[in-house]
C-alpha cells in the first residue's frame, strides 16, 4: 500500500490486490446466486403484498366517499354523527403558543422545531480501479471539506483524523415541541392527523418581535449563531433555525391560522381512525381548504402513484435477482474475449425479460383474489414471450 499526499485537505491511498483466479470468480458467481435468491424472495413478496394494499385502499376510499358526512366548522356537534365518516374543513386551533425558553421564540402552532447545526469537518471519497503489473489496483481520493451539519460526524473514522477532528458532542440540542390538543371547529384532532402536518417553514428573525440578545451572539439570515461574526465559523461552532407546522393563532407574526380539510371518524368530540369493510382505515388530514370528493380523490391518486412505485421497485428487484443468478454463465466464459461479450448482451436481455414476465405473473397472482379476469389477462401478457414460439411454430410446419 502506498499513500501520496497533495497539498490543501486532500490525500489518495493506492491500494493492490491480486486478480481473482477462476475458482474465485466462481465462488463470487456463487454467493451473486444466494443474493439473487433472496432478492428473488424479496421481489415476490413486494408485488404481490402491494396489490392486495393498492386494491383494499381503494375500495375504502369509494366506501368512504359513499359515506361521508360534511360538517360545518361553525356548527354545533350532533350526537347522531357519532362513529359515522365525516369530513371537516376550517383553521387550526391551539391552547396557547409553543415556546423556546432559550431563544425567547413564541410562536402559535401545532408543531415548532428547533433544529441545531454545528460546523464540522466533511470527508469525501472517490475511488478509482486500474491495471498495472499485472495486478488490480484502487486509488481512493480523500477529501475534508468543513460545512454546517445537524448531525454529529465522527472524525474518528476519517482516513486522517489529524487536522480534521470534530466535537463529539454539540452544545445545544435539536427538539421538537408540539401541542397537547389541536381542534378544527369542535372537532379535536388524533394523534394521527396530527402526524400528518408536517410542512414545516423556516421561522423569520426579520419580524421578530423581541428577544434576549444575552442569550446568544449574532442573529444572521434566520439563524441564531453562538459566535461573533457568522461569515467566519470555526469547526465546533453552533448556529440554530426554528421551524413551525400548523399555524394556529391570529396574531400577524408570523402569519395566520393555516386552513385543513380532515376525513375521519367522529366519536365525541374528537376525531379518531375510522375502520372499513374492505379492512383499511381513514384519517386523512390535508393543509388545504377541500371538499370531501376533493380530499379523497387526492387520495386515489396517492395510491395510484404508490402502487406504480412499488411495482417498479418490485421488477427491479426482481431483474436484479436473475442478472445475479445467472451471473455464473458469464464467469464460465469469460475468458474468451469474442463470447463473453456475446454472453454478457444475452444474459441482459434474458435477465430483462424474465424479470418482466415473472413480475407481471406475481401481480397476477395478487389480482386473482379480487378480479380473476384481469389476473387472466395479465398472466396471458405475462405468458406471451413463451406463447409466440409455438404459435409460429405450426406455420412454419405448413408451410
Amino acid at each position: 500500500m502506498t499513500e501520496a499526499f497533495s497539498a490543501g485537505e486532500q490525500h489518495a491511498r493506492v491500494h493492490s490486490r491480486k486478480s481473482a483466479g477462476f475458482l474465485g470468480r466462481v465462488s463470487d458467481s456463487i454467493g451473486g446466486m444466494i443474493a439473487g435468491v433472496c432478492l428473488f424472495t424479496l421481489s415476490v413478496y413486494l408485488l404481490f403484498t402491494n396489490e392486495g394494499r393498492a386494491v383494499r385502499t381503494s375500495l375504502s376510499l369509494d366506501e368512504g366517499l359513499s359515506q361521508v358526512v360534511s360538517l360545518h366548522a361553525d356548527e354545533s356537534l350532533d350526537p347522531q354523527n357519532n362513529n359515522r365518516l365525516v369530513h371537516m374543513s376550517g383553521p387550526l386551533h391551539t391552547a396557547q403558543p409553543l415556546y423556546d425558553p432559550n431563544y425567547s421564540v413564541s410562536v402559535h402552532a401545532v408543531k415548532l422545531k428547533r433544529q441545531v447545526e454545528m460546523y464540522q469537518w466533511v470527508e469525501y471519497t472517490e475511488s478509482r480501479d486500474f491495471e498495472e503489473n499485472g495486478e488490480t489496483k484502487t486509488e481512493t481520493t480523500y477529501t475534508y471539506n468543513t460545512e454546517w451539519k445537524s448531525e454529529v460526524i465522527n472524525s474518528q473514522h476519517f482516513d486522517k483524523e489529524v487536522g480534521h477532528m470534530n466535537p463529539s458532542a454539540m452544545a445545544v440540542e435539536s427538539v421538537t415541541v408540539e401541542a397537547p390538543d389541536v381542534w378544527v371547529g369542535k372537532l379535536f384532532l388524533s394523534a394521527g392527523l396530527m402526524e400528518q402536518i408536517n410542512d414545516f417553514h423556516t421561522l423569520s428573525l426579520k419580524g421578530f418581535p423581541a428577544f434576549d440578545a444575552n442569550t446568544f451572539l449574532t442573529v444572521y439570515e434566520d439563524y441564531f449563531y453562538h459566535i461573533a461574526n457568522p461569515r467566519r465559523p470555526e469547526v465546533g461552532d453552533v448556529r440554530v433555525r426554528f421551524t413551525y407546522a400548523g399555524l394556529s393563532g391570529d396574531e400577524m407574526y408570523p402569519g395566520s391560522s393555516h386552513k385543513v380539510s380532515v376525513v375521519a371518524m367522529q366519536r365525541g368530540d374528537q376525531l379518531k381512525p375510522f375502520k372499513t369493510r374492505a379492512g383499511d382505515t381513514l384519517e386523512i388530514l390535508y393543509m388545504d381548504e377541500l371538499s370531501a370528493e376533493e380530499v379523497l380523490a387526492k387520495e386515489q391518486q396517492v395510491n395510484v402513484m404508490k402502487t406504480w412505485g412499488l411495482r417498479l421497485a418490485g421488477w427491479v428487484l426482481m431483474f436484479l435477482a436473475v442478472s445475479l443468478s445467472t451471473r455464473i454463465v458469464y464467469t464460465l466464459v469469460d475468458w474468451v474475449p469474442g463470447l463473453r461479450e456475446l454472453v454478457s448482451v444475452g444474459l441482459k436481455v434474458f435477465a430483462l425479460c424474465i424479470s418482466s414476465s415473472l413480475s407481471l405473473l406475481t401481480i397476477a397472482a395478487g389480482w386473482m383474489f379480487y378480479r380473476p379476469l384481469i389476473a387472466g389477462l395479465i398472466a396471458a401478457l405475462a405468458l406471451l414471450p413463451v406463447l409466440i414460439p409455438h404459435i409460429r411454430a405450426p406455420a412454419k410446419k405448413s408451410q
